[in-house]
C-alpha cells in the first residue's frame, strides 16, 4: 500500500560522488512528418474537412511534413554515429535528448552546428557562465565569453552547466524536477524550427546510478508544442517544396497572423505533443500501480495549454487532479499512480488546440 501513497515513498541511500555527466549533441536538419501514420489516431477516421488543411498541403500551406532542425545526441566527438534512442523513448518525437543530471553533478554538452543557420544551446534552471549562456545580448563581454552565443554553420561549442542545489527540487517537491533547454539565437524562429529538449534533476540521494529517481518507475516528457512554421528558419524551403501551387505568399505578419492579403498561410501552425498531432506518435505505456511522473513543458508561441488525463488522476503541488495548467516555457511536474487500465486520452483542452490536434494517448496495462 505504501507505494499508492503520493508524493512517491522517500528512498535514500548513501549518495555517490558529483560526476560529470556529457553529451554530444549536434543540431541536425530532417525532414519531420507530423502525421507518419496518415490519419486522426485519436478518432480512428480520416482528416475531416477542419483538420485536413492543417496536415495536408494547399496553395499557400505546407501540410503535415516540413523540414526541421533538431538536437540530436552521438555516442562521440566524431559525430559521426547517432546514439539509439530507446523503444520506450520514441514518444519523445522531435524533442533533443533528455539530459539529466543529480544535484552537485556537471553537464557538459559539446554541440555541433550542422545546420545551415547560426544556433546554439540556452539552459534554464542550471547555472552557467558566461561561456555556457548560449544567447546573444549586449552583456559587456567579448571573447570566449560570447564565443557561445551563436555557433556559426558547421561550427562547434563545448557547454558546461554545473548542477546546483537551486537547480534541483525544492523543500515540498518530489525526488526530480525538469528544465530545458533550447536555441535562444534567435528565439521564434530557432524554437519554431525545432530546436528544444528537456533536463531532468534528482535530488542528491535519491538518485539510481543512471541518475534516475529511485522512487519513480516510469517517466515521461510532454513538450505541448506549438509550432508556427511561417516562423521557421526554414519557411521559404518548406513553402516551396510542400505548398501546391507556384504562386507567391504574402509573408509578412502583424502579431503572428497573416496581413491582409495573406491568404490561409495560418494553417501553417501546428499544435503537437511532441511534435506530432491527432494522436500520430508512439503511446506512453504503464502499468497499473506503477509510480508515474510526467514532466510537462510548454514552448513560446500563444501557448496557454490545459493538459487533461482523461482515466486517471495526478498530483501536482500537493494537489490531486487530471487538469495542469501551463504557460509559455513554463514546466510542471505531476505524479500518477495509475489504477484504471485501459487506452486513455491525454490532451489540451484550450479547444482550437484540440481541434488542431494537440492529442494523444497514452496505456494503462494491468500489472
Amino acid at each position: 500500500m505504501l507505494q499508492l501513497l503520493l508524493p512517491f515513498t522517500l528512498l535514500t541511500h548513501t549518495p555517490p560522488p558529483s560526476r560529470t555527466r556529457t553529451y554530444y549533441v549536434a543540431a541536425d536538419e530532417v525532414v519531420w512528418n507530423y502525421v507518419p501514420q496518415g490519419r486522426n489516431v485519436i478518432s480512428g477516421a480520416a482528416f475531416d474537412s477542419v483538420e485536413r488543411p492543417f496536415v495536408t498541403a494547399g496553395p499557400n500551406w505546407i501540410g503535415g511534413m516540413a523540414k526541421k532542425a533538431i538536437y540530436r545526441e552521438y555516442t562521440d566527438s566524431t559525430f559521426t554515429t547517432l546514439k539509439p534512442r530507446a523503444a520506450g523513448d520514441e514518444y519523445l518525437g522531435f524533442l533533443g535528448p533528455l539530459m539529466r543530471a543529480v544535484v552537485g553533478d556537471t553537464i557538459r554538452v559539446v554541440f555541433k552546428n550542422n545546420t545551415a543557420y547560426p544556433v546554439g544551446m540556452h539552459p534554464h534552471g542550471v547555472f552557467y557562465n558566461k561561456d555556457s549562456e548560449g544567447a546573444p545580448y549586449e552583456d559587456g563581454t567579448s571573447g570566449g565569453d560570447k564565443a557561445d552565443d551563436a555557433v556559426l554553420p558547421g561550427g562547434r561549442h563545448t557547454y558546461l552547466w554545473p548542477v546546483p542545489e537551486r537547480a534541483g527540487p525544492a523543500a515540498g517537491d518530489g525526488s526530480s524536477v525538469a528544465w530545458m533547454y533550447h536555441s535562444h539565437v534567435h528565439d521564434e524562429g530557432d524554437i519554431s524550427t525545432g530546436l528544444m529538449g528537456p533536463i531532468i534533476v534528482t535530488a542528491r540521494g535519491r538518485a539510481k546510478a543512471d541518475g534516475t529517481p529511485q522512487d519513480v518507475d516510469r517517466e515521461f516528457v510532454v513538450m505541448f508544442y506549438e509550432v508556427d512554421e511561417n516562423t521557421s528558419n526554414y519557411r521559404d524551403q518548406n513553402l516551396a517544396t510542400y505548398k501546391t501551387d507556384t504562386g507567391k505568399v504574402n509573408v509578412s505578419f502583424l502579431f503572428g497572423l497573416p496581413e491582409a492579403g495573406g491568404g490561409a498561410f495560418q494553417f501553417n501552425t501546428k499544435e503537437t505533443l511532441n511534435g506530432f498531432m491527432y494522436g500520430n506518435g508512439p503511446m506512453p505505456t504503464m502499468k497499473t500501480g506503477d509510480r508515474v511522473r510526467w514532466y510537462l513543458m510548454a514552448a513560446t508561441g500563444f501557448e496557454f495549454h490545459s493538459p487533461h488525463w482523461h482515466g486517471n488522476t495526478v498530483q501536482i503541488s500537493h494537489m490531486r487532479t487530471d487538469v495542469a495548467a501551463l504557460l509559455p516555457m513554463g514546466m510542471v511536474t505531476a505524479d500518477m499512480v495509475p489504477d484504471n487500465p485501459g487506452i486513455w486520452l491525454f490532451h489540451c483542452h484550450v479547444s482550437p488546440h484540440l481541434r488542431m490536434g494537440m492529442q494523444m494517448r497514452y496505456q494503462v496495462t494491468a500489472r
